[in-house]
């Protein structure tokens, strides 16, 4: 990604915090960046590719960093697991100051639900190997039962306090 287009990237997610998917305007973006709006076209065709480039990041990266925690060898099932749900909650976390969260964060939403549904899948994939290496029954209901908890505190007020105590006591349970 180049520079400008990281810029424009930077300037979606500000966008996106402040008014949300549905009433930012790509003039609202071409302002951030410091752009004229016609120049802004040179590096996304529309507001919908804009916010497809900033899911396609903020998931990216989430990905990468639940991999990294999955990946890790000297480390137990246990952390390993609490390393791809704090991948995961991170996600969250980057959004939790706006009410406009679940325009980015639904995999039924029009606009990004498939990059949101693969990143989600990819959670699944790694939650369910991990708990399978580390002997649990049923380790594909395992993941999906931590993938509801992330679902759960993405709702809740009180998410960054309560995510990782809770995470913890549900898998060791669950291992």
């Amino acid at each position: 990604m180049s520079d400008r287009l990281s810029v424009v990237v930077d300037s979606t997610y500000e966008c996106l915090l402040l008014y949300g998917v549905r009433r930012t305007t790509m003039d609202d973006i071409a302002q951030r960046t410091g752009l004229s709006r016609s120049s802004l076209y040179t590096y996304v065709r529309n507001k919908d590719e804009a916010f497809r480039l900033l899911a396609e990041r903020l998931y990216g990266r989430a990905v990468d960093a639940a991999e990294a925690a999955a990946a890790r060898a000297d480390t137990t099932a246990e952390q390993r697991a609490l390393g791809i749900l704090a991948a995961r909650f991170d996600l969250v976390l980057a959004l939790k100051d706006s009410p406009h969260v679940a325009e980015l964060m639904d995999t039924r939403a029009k606009l990004c639900g498939d990059i949101c549904a693969a990143a989600t899948a990819r959670f699944r994939d790694l939650l369910t190997e991990t708990f399978e290496r580390a002997g649990t029954e049923r380790p594909r209901d395992a993941a999906d039962i931590c993938l509801a908890l992330m679902r759960g505190f993405a709702s809740s007020p009180d998410q960054a306090h309560l995510m990782r105590p809770a995470a913890e006591a549900l898998v060791a349970g669950l291992l």
